[in-house]
């Protein structure tokens, strides 16, 4: 991956550029598609060289906001200059027109746009309590990010994607009150980005004692892979799991004998590995354990460390 990516879908719809236009041509029906708001600060595109603002006021008049289900903050300007609470002010202050709002993202931005960590969030957990009905929310960037322990009763599914996730933001995920949590996906990164989660941080999760429908857990993009893979291999948690994602970190034969070594991982349905450092050797040994029952195994992108440095030489998918 090397560098965060659009969204091609989002809340169980295809994501679709919200275009300014002054034709009247057509724009698909509200709640078709999730909605990319987005605007380009360089004057590279046509007609999106304006303040986010304007794009949004425009996206309301144009399409239905009462019908629309999904929606994806994009770029909203120079993203190493402004941060999100600007876009998500507006948002807020249109919640009365989003009434059927399920699913919110926000900075959506690819690294062409901006680095992950040029991001600069805020505190975003004022949407979760604007939108009482939201099931799915995520967010691009751990630079300033702002996640107080907060309560929802519906949102079904978190993700947080980071190059180097502070960790006060995960343990504000992991005191808030989220009865519905059905998956979470956490990006953790590297310490020279921010990313300062230690293992120990992520003990209330690994417990079980968090998040009781919790099915899917990604631990995600970090340089403690192996780590992580050892406490999970003998974390309660796992076994009502039906995917563990443990993918586009620094994994290697080291993690993944933890993995083997610990807990059956037979009742999955999807362990996760992409983006790893496993020999040829160990990828056989993954399989040979857990394929046969019915596990489905992503072992694809093993990665050779730089510089022939061995373990020191391993890097995460997405960092800077």
């Amino acid at each position: 991956m090397y560098g965060a990516q659009h969204l091609h879908e989002f809340g169980g719809l295809p994501a679709v550029d919200f275009q300014h236009t002054t034709d009247g041509a057509a724009q698909p029906a509200a709640d078709t598609v999730a909605w990319r708001v987005s605007v380009d600060p360089y004057g590279e595109d046509e007609g999106r060289d304006r303040p986010w603002e304007d794009e949004f006021n425009d996206f309301l008049d144009t399409v239905d906001p009462a019908g629309v289900r999904a929606l994806i903050i994009g770029q909203w300007g120079e993203a190493y200059e402004e941060d999100s609470s600007v876009p998500i002010g507006l948002v807020l202050a249109a919640a009365d027109r989003l009434t059927s709002l399920e699913a919110v993202f926000v900075g959506d931005l690819e690294a062409e746009q901006a680095e992950i960590t040029w991001i600069e969030q805020s505190d975003v957990t004022a949407l979760l309590a604007a939108f009482p009905a939201l099931a799915e929310f995520g967010v691009r960037g751990g630079t300033d990010l702002v996640f107080p322990p907060t309560r929802h009763e519906r949102l079904r599914s978190l993700t947080i994607q980071a190059g180097g996730l502070p960790v006060q933001v995960v343990r504000g995920v992991l005191d808030s009150e989220l009865p519905a949590l059905e998956r979470l996906d956490l990006w953790l990164g590297v310490s020279a980005y921010g990313g300062d989660t230690e293992v120990a941080d992520l003990a209330p999760l690994l417990s079980g004692t968090r998040f009781p429908r919790l099915s899917h857990l990604g631990l995600r993009n970090s340089e403690v892979q192996n780590e992580i893979a050892a406490a999970v291999a003998s974390a309660p948690v796992v076994a009502r799991l039906t995917t563990l994602d443990l993918s586009n970190g620094t994994l290697g034969d080291e993690g993944a004998a933890a993995l083997l070594e610990g807990q059956p991982l037979t009742h999955l349905d999807v362990l996760d590995l992409h983006h790893h450092f496993l020999t040829e050797a160990m990828e056989e040994r993954v399989r040979t354990a857990l394929e046969p029952h019915g596990v489905r195994v992503d072992l694809s992108e093993r990665n050779k460390p730089w510089d022939d440095r061995g373990a020191e030489g391993r890097y995460t998918a997405v960092s800077e």
